[in-house]
This record gives structure tokens, C-alpha cells and sequence, in this order.
């Protein structure tokens, strides 16, 4: 409760020393591509908050859950967390824009070297999110302004399947995939993910990546319009009648079931291999040595979890003046040394940066 209590000070003198007056490096992101598209897009970094064993979606009130996440958001993430306005329940957030106290969360990500041991590979920070502690990229787009309705308070969704091992032949349709970067500073593309099978995968990439690998999870752009939440997390969300669509183009029609278009959400981590690129730390036989933290070596198993923290109508005036990127006057930008200071205090403690001898929670790849 102490620590707790001392981020939350921290934060707030950070706040009000740093925000006043700031305005980044808004309304421009130097080096960013130009605008090609009418809708919003909001883009901009969630620094680290914790990385531990907590899911309080698919194993709430478990400490330690099954496997372990990395979370970034607001810092009213718990074990528990109640179909309630989660944006009064935090006093900060890592993101971008203190308005928003939503937590994003996907599975860790490690490598097995050839003795068996396991090492969690760290994450950097995105292209155009410079002195973020890590974290997450959050998207959100639609297909016009006012064209989507912001989620409510207390909703939450899920999206992907931990015990997905084959792929799901989507193509340039893909609502989850990886890039491996050929060198330094995002080298290759560092554009349009999961649009170009001959750039990105649905599985891990099989070689070394000299600059990192990428990777992105969407989640689905129709709600039922009535429902917070299900009890697999996914059922009051859908894919438009022709199925999925690639980001960021959101268009579609919406099926009767799910008449409500919401913006579209996508997750950017980058994952640092670049220690891990030495051929003799690999596998013998030449396969690739990378698995999910639960256990999935293949990495269709890749998924995320989204429970929406916005203040007010922030996000949909956001959405309905077609915000692009950072550059949205309706909001409230911090510097990453503000918003860096929130964080979490782990519930379960665990040596995050040790060699293992298996998976955090004795899981085996798979």
C-alpha cells in the first residue's frame, strides 16, 4: 500500500512539474508517414507498467495466473478487476494521453537456447515513441469520423487463442502476425502490418531478425451493442459479414448480431532479439528457439486483452474529429518522463530476467 501510494505522489509531481505547457513533438511525428486515409487514427505508446502472472480476464482473482503478460495503462490493474469505469478506479496511466487509464496486455515473449533453459526477451521501444519504457503501440481507427461508437465504461474483449498451433489462412487479412526486421532502426518495412505475406507471418519467423521483430494484434471492429463483456471474452465482439478486415482499412458491413461499429484496436510490441541472433545459441537442427509464455512454440497462439480505461467521451470525440496518430488537440499529451512513473508493484514475484528452466509456471513449448 506504501509503494503504491509513493507512485502514486511520484506521478502526480511529476504531472504537475513536466505537463504544464507541454506539447511534444505534436502536431507532427518527425519521420511519419504522411496521411493516406480519411478516418481517424490514433497512434501512440503505453510504456511498461508491470510484467507478471496477473490475468484478470481469463484467470480473474488467480495470483499467479497461468502465464505471464506484460501490461501497460492505467494502474488500477489487478488480479480482479470489476465490470465497473476502471478510468476512476487509477490515478495514472503510462499511455501517451493521460486520458486514458485502459490496460493492454498480451503474453511475453522468450528464447530456448540449446541446453533448454529459457530467457525472456525484452521489449524496446517503438519507431516514433522515443524514451518510452517499452510497453505496447496502441491503434485505433474507423472508417470515417463519427463512423464508429467509442466503447463503454466497464467493457472488456479478448482476442486470439493461446491454444492455436496451425494457421488461420487469412493471407493479407491476417489479425495477427510478425515482421522480422533485416537490420537496425525498423530495416525492411516498418509500415502496414499483416497486409503483405511476403513481409509478415502468422508463426515466428524462422531466422535471425538483426533489427527485432514486430508484432501486432487486431481485434475485431462489430459489438452486439448491449453486452460489457461475455464469458469467453469475444462473444459480443465480431468480424464484419465478410469476414476480417486488414488495418487499417475498416470498412464492412457489420452482421445484425453485432449492429455497432466500434474502432478497431490494434496492439504493436517490439520485441528485442537482437541478443539472441547467434546461430550457435540455436537449435541444432535449424528450427527457431522462440515460444510464447504460454507455452506456444509455433506463435499462432498469440493474443491480447483490452479492458477500456478512457475518461468521459475523450475517445469519441477523438474519433469523431479524426485524430491522426498523436496529433489531437482534444487530448492531453505526456512526455514519456511523466508518464513512465506509473506503474504497477507486481502482486507475484518472480525473477523476470533469469535463465529458466522452464516457462513461468512450469508450462513446456508446444
Amino acid at each position: 500500500m506504501f509503494y503504491s501510494l509513493l507512485f502514486q505522489l511520484l506521478a502526480a509531481l511529476a504531472a504537475a512539474q513536466y505537463y504544464e505547457g507541454y506539447e511534444g513533438d505534436e502536431p507532427m511525428l518527425r519521420g511519419a508517414p504522411p496521411r493516406t486515409a480519411p478516418g481517424p487514427m490514433l497512434r501512440f505508446g503505453c510504456s511498461q507498467i508491470v510484467i507478471e502472472r496477473l490475468d484478470p480476464l481469463v484467470d480473474p482473482g488467480m495470483a499467479p495466473s497461468s502465464h505471464m503478460h506484460q501490461i501497460v495503462g492505467g494502474n488500477a490493474f489487478a488480479a480482479s478487476m470489476p465490470t465497473t469505469n476502471i478510468a476512476k478506479l487509477g490515478s495514472c496511466t503510462s499511455c501517451h494521453f493521460k486520458e486514458d487509464l485502459s490496460n493492454y496486455w498480451t503474453a511475453n515473449l522468450y528464447f530456448k537456447a540449446r541446453n533448454g533453459s529459457y530467457k525472456r526477451v525484452p521489449q524496446m521501444a517503438n519507431q516514433f515513441n522515443d524514451g518510452d519504457n517499452a510497453g505496447i503501440t496502441i491503434y485505433y481507427t474507423s472508417s470515417g469520423p463519427s463512423s464508429a461508437t467509442a466503447f463503454k465504461p466497464g467493457f472488456r474483449m479478448l482476442t486470439g487463442d493461446s491454444t492455436q498451433r496451425k494457421s488461420d489462412n487469412l493471407g493479407k487479412k491476417m489479425q495477427q502476425c510478425y515482421r522480422c526486421y533485416t537490420a537496425e532502426n525498423w530495416g525492411g518495412s516498418p509500415y502496414s502490418p499483416c497486409m503483405d505475406p511476403q513481409l509478415d507471418t502468422d508463426y515466428f519467423p524462422k531466422q535471425p531478425c538483426a533489427g527485432g521483430i514486430r508484432s501486432n494484434i487486431i481485434f475485431p471492429l462489430c459489438w452486439d451493442g448491449r453486452s460489457l463483456d461475455t464469458p469467453n471474452h469475444k462473444d459480443h465482439v465480431a468480424h464484419p459479414v465478410g469476414g476480417p478486415t486488414s488495418f487499417p482499412i475498416v470498412n464492412g458491413e457489420c452482421p445484425s448480431s453485432h449492429p455497432v461499429k466500434i474502432p478497431q484496436v490494434m496492439l504493436e510490441v517490439m520485441w528485442d532479439t537482437r541478443a539472441f541472433n547467434n546461430p550457435d545459441d540455436w537449435p541444432e537442427d535449424g528450427s527457431q528457439p522462440l515460444y510464447l509464455s504460454n507455452g506456444d512454440h509455433t506463435g499462432f497462439g498469440q493474443h491480447g486483452d483490452y479492458v477500456f480505461g478512457w475518461e468521459g467521451d475523450s475517445l469519441q470525440r477523438a474519433m469523431d474529429n479524426a485524430c491522426y496518430l498523436r496529433n489531437c488537440s482534444l487530448l492531453s499529451p505526456m512526455p514519456p518522463k511523466v508518464k513512465n512513473i506509473c506503474q504497477v508493484s507486481a502482486t507475484v514475484k518472480e525473477d523476470l530476467d533469469a535463465w529458466l528452466d522452464e516457462l513461468p509456471g512450469g508450462l513446456k513449448g508446444v
